[in-house]
């Protein structure tokens, strides 16, 4: 069947109880796109989104929301693949941006949150733990090029810095143990690749 509404929206397939069911493609006067399975009126079951801004949903809905399995495309050629949950990205995905940037991890509300792995388009990479989009609680970066090449920290971190207990390792094998604080050597020690005292830091500032 077919159905027009006033404001212009169209419907093109299967209907019960004068309701979309079964399988059917929904166009809205806006220009979005929806082509899949209906149940008593919303999107439910699979199906593919089509954004007005050029990106594109492709998976699972329940109830007219984006929920369980899907992949959506953004018009930048970006893609994330995984877990959905009242229309929001959750649960498990893989976010790849067009420059080469990848993040794959746990997400909540749209956003990396819990445990997860950042890899920069310049091979620099992030494992560990993640609070609305930054890098927050234990977690280990390490450097892939440029002058920190090689070079790794791994410790606490607040808000997307270095923040709390943690160790820089250079790559020669030096090393600083101690307190970070805003991604700066705040109180600890450095030792040089023996492992002896190199130097002591406190409040930030060097102390041979």
């Amino acid at each position: 069947g077919k159905y027009i509404w006033s404001d212009g929206d169209e419907y093109v397939g299967e209907f019960k109880d004068d309701k979309p069911n079964g399988q059917g493609t929904y166009t809205w006067s806006d220009g979005r796109k929806y082509e899949g399975e209906f149940k008593d009126g919303k999107k439910h079951g699979q199906g593919t989104f089509y954004y007005t801004n050029g990106s594109v949903y492709v998976g699972e809905f329940k109830v007219g929301e984006r929920y369980g399995k899907g992949t959506y495309t953004f018009p930048s050629g970006g893609k994330y693949v995984g877990g959905w949950k009242d229309g929001g990205m959750n649960g498990q995905g893989t976010h790849t941006w067009n420059d080469g940037g990848k993040y794959a991890g746990d997400w909540k509300d749209g956003r990396p949150n819990g445990q997860g792995t950042l890899t920069y388009t310049n091979g620099d990479k992030y494992v560990g733990e993640w609070k609305d989009s930054r890098k927050d609680g234990q977690g280990t970066y390490t450097y892939e090029k440029g002058e920190w090449k090689e070079d790794q920290y791994e410790g606490e971190w607040k808000k997307g810095e270095k923040d709390g207990h943690g160790t820089y390792t250079w790559s020669v094998g030096s090393k600083y143990v101690g307190e970070f604080k805003n991604g700066n050597f705040w109180n600890g020690t450095e030792y040089d690749k023996d492992g002896n005292i190199f130097g002591k830091w406190v409040n930030g500032v060097f102390q041979k």
